[in-house]
């Protein structure tokens, strides 16, 4: 379930209809999808490919996506670090980023070009996030270190972050509030 932040407004949405209309209001989409059948934590690849793939088709004819695939990052993925210093700073795509987590959390946060307040949007499993190409963001995980996300691409080749040299994420905590990491 997302937690969408507003820190300019000390203000934080969790009803996911609620971040959906706010996050339709600065150009992003935003859905909860369920796997058409049940998903073991170890499917492969191609079996979470499978279970999605009736929201991947539509996402691939509205979008014009033309590949998907899945990512699984763990704090003990190979250069971990450096992967993400590729994408904790600001940025934009040619492309659209579009994501959608099956297990773990992340963060990205919106730097809108309406001029509205920067917002983080704690993204975790059954949520998908689409960020249209040319949208200033930049992303952090969370404290578990760990994503497991369907992507999908309108160029086999992938994108290519072009920062924007702003250093705007340097006043922004990346650190993951939601309730995953509430303890009672």
């Amino acid at each position: 379930m997302a937690v969408l932040n507003i820190t300019d407004d000390n203000r934080k949405l969790t009803d996911p209809a609620e971040i959906r209309d706010y996050l339709q209001g600065i150009g992003l989409d935003y859905e909860q999808w369920e796997p058409s059948h049940p998903l073991a934590e170890d499917a492969t690849p191609e079996e979470v490919l499978e279970a999605y793939s009736v929201e991947i088709e539509t996402l691939k004819q509205a979008g014009g996506y033309v590949t998907a695939d899945v990512i699984n990052i763990t704090p003990d993925t190979p250069n971990l670090d450096a992967m993400l210093n590729k994408f904790n700073r600001e940025h934009w795509h040619d492309e659209d980023e579009v994501r959608f987590i099956i297990a773990g959390h992340g963060l990205f946060h919106i730097n809108p070009k309406n001029g509205g307040p920067v917002v983080g949007i704690e993204v975790g499993p059954g949520d998908l996030l689409v960020v249209p190409r040319g949208t200033y963001h930049w992303f952090d995980l969370c404290g578990d270190r760990r994503v497991r996300a369907i992507r999908l691409f309108q160029d086999p080749a992938g994108w290519t972050p072009h920062y924007t040299g702003s250093s705007k994420e340097q006043g922004y905590v990346p650190l993951c509030f939601g309730p995953a990491f509430v303890t009672a």
